[in-house]
């Protein structure tokens, strides 16, 4: 028997510090009714009830998850036989790992990311999900045999779900066809409608705070005409992943004389439902070009740093006002506080400068956060990312007890988290209402990591 969660309760908190939108307030109560924040409000009196807290927060959402990879973290780390790894090779050695996984390892897989991820601080995913097919390309009978596998482990654990079914036609921007390690994810323009058709159903049975977007996988993977019969579909949010490296920025400069940026922005309506992952190829200009659309850029630090993808210039992205969320993308790592810190790192080693985030009203670890949040909810498709009335209960409680945040008060709080901290301060958080981690552990832990161990060894087994 699972141990029980509560689905979309009514409760009240009370805060001793709580991060507003007009910025940190004590002594707050937030009131929830169907997973919903109702109220928000200075407390009357010091005996108002409620269910008492430390350091409330609003829980941002994972913009990037590819959540089936997470089975390969920490196996993909050896030197290729003469020759350079970058991307290109450790993409090779995920394609041989997909051969291992079937519904049943998919789904024991992503129950142990999303609740990593909701033990990390964030409440929702958005599971850019490309693995439709059974091994060699076979379509399953049920068109969303996979798809309702990562619905079933989103409903384990409670983690909000944006499911983003995703268009993948071709090999490369030659049109070739798809690969042996890339034919189980592929999608013609008519075929991707009937899987999009199928998605909608399985959302339908989610909870009622699940979204469902899509997303073209890359320019490498689907054409003009493609990308054009993809949004004719009329479903928002929008994902895609855009100029992630040197080789596919040459590879669609030899193919239509424009750099990846500025070919999507001349082809698609980019605009604020759309989430645009990695774009660290980008240049100065097309950063700016960016920003002015209104599209969330999707950074998945820890990720790009593994794959030696490059560094986003998010300094520039955020002094033209643009924005930003964070992703766990491969899985490598799951941590929110690591993402926001390989972020801001990686931007001081690239400038040699220090707090290259901050503005002079907000620190570098409340910049992230509240970046994150925004972001990461607007990308999802979600109505959160603030302790604001009307809003998803998405909400983290951090440990105000741990070592590194006794003590500390208002953005200084954030700031350890971002920079010194990591999951071991999240005590608390809600999904949509739902509590699904208590005193810094998710409530189904230990039978969602049994199972996981009993599939491990054979899925490993491949690499």
């Amino acid at each position: 028997m699972l141990p029980c969660m509560d689905a979309s309760p009514s409760f009240t908190l009370r805060a001793r510090t709580a991060l507003l939108p007009s910025g940190w307030a004590n002594d707050v109560v937030l009131q929830v009714e169907r997973g919903r924040i109702v109220d928000v409000r200075p407390a009357d009196d010091r005996a108002e009830r409620g269910r008492a807290v430390g350091i409330l927060l609003p829980a941002p959402a994972n913009l990037h998850s590819h959540s089936f990879q997470r089975a390969m973290a920490g196996l993909s780390e050896r030197r290729s036989p003469g020759a350079v790894d970058s991307f290109w090779s450790w993409r090779d050695l995920m394609f041989r790992f997909l051969d291992r996984l079937g519904p049943e390892e998919v789904e024991a897989i992503a129950a142990l990311a999303f609740m990593e991820m909701l033990e990390a601080g964030w409440a929702c995913v958005a599971e850019f999900h490309y693995l439709h097919h059974a091994p060699g390309g076979t379509p399953y009978d049920d068109p969303a045999e996979m798809m309702s596998r990562i619905a079933a482990a989103a409903e384990r654990t409670g983690i909000g779900l944006t499911l983003l079914p995703v268009h993948y036609r071709f090999g490369g921007l030659d049109r070739r066809g798809l690969g042996p390690g890339q034919i189980r994810f592929g999608t013609d323009s008519e075929g991707f409608a009937r899987l999009v058709s199928a998605a909608q159903a399985v959302v339908r049975d989610l909870p009622e705070d699940s979204v469902l977007g899509v997303a073209p996988h890359s320019l490498r993977a689907v054409s003009a005409e493609g990308l054009k019969d993809l949004l004719s579909l009329g479903i928002a949010p929008v994902h895609m992943h855009l100029a992630e490296t040197v080789g596919e920025v040459e590879e669609v400069v030899a193919a239509t004389g424009a750099r990846p940026i500025g070919w999507l922005l001349e082809q698609a309506p980019v605009g604020p439902d759309w989430c645009l992952v990695h774009c660290t190829q980008a240049l100065p200009e097309e950063t700016l070009a960016l920003a002015a659309t209104g599209a969330v850029i999707g950074l998945c630090p820890l990720t790009e740093a593994n794959l030696g993808d490059g560094i986003f210039d998010a300094v520039r992205l955020a002094a033209a006002d643009g924005r930003f969320g964070l992703g766990s993308d491969s899985c490598i790592r799951i941590s929110l506080a690591e993402e926001m810190r390989m972020l801001e790192t990686s931007q001081r080693l690239r400038d040699r400068s220090r707090a290259a985030l901050a503005t002079a009203s907000r620190s570098t670890g409340r910049r992230l956060w509240e970046e994150a949040a925004r972001g990461g909810a607007q990308a999802a498709g979600r109505h959160s990312g603030a302790l604001a009335p009307g809003l998803w209960a998405d909400l983290v409680v951090l440990d105000d007890e741990h070592p590194d945040l006794a003590g500390l008060e208002g953005d200084t709080i954030l700031d350890s988290f971002a920079m010194a901290g990591g999951c071991g301060m999240v005590a608390d958080l809600w999904s949509a209402g739902r509590h699904v981690v208590t005193g810094g552990r998710h409530v189904r832990r230990e039978a969602i990591l049994r199972t996981y161990r009993a599939v491990a060894g054979r899925m490993r087994a491949a690499l």
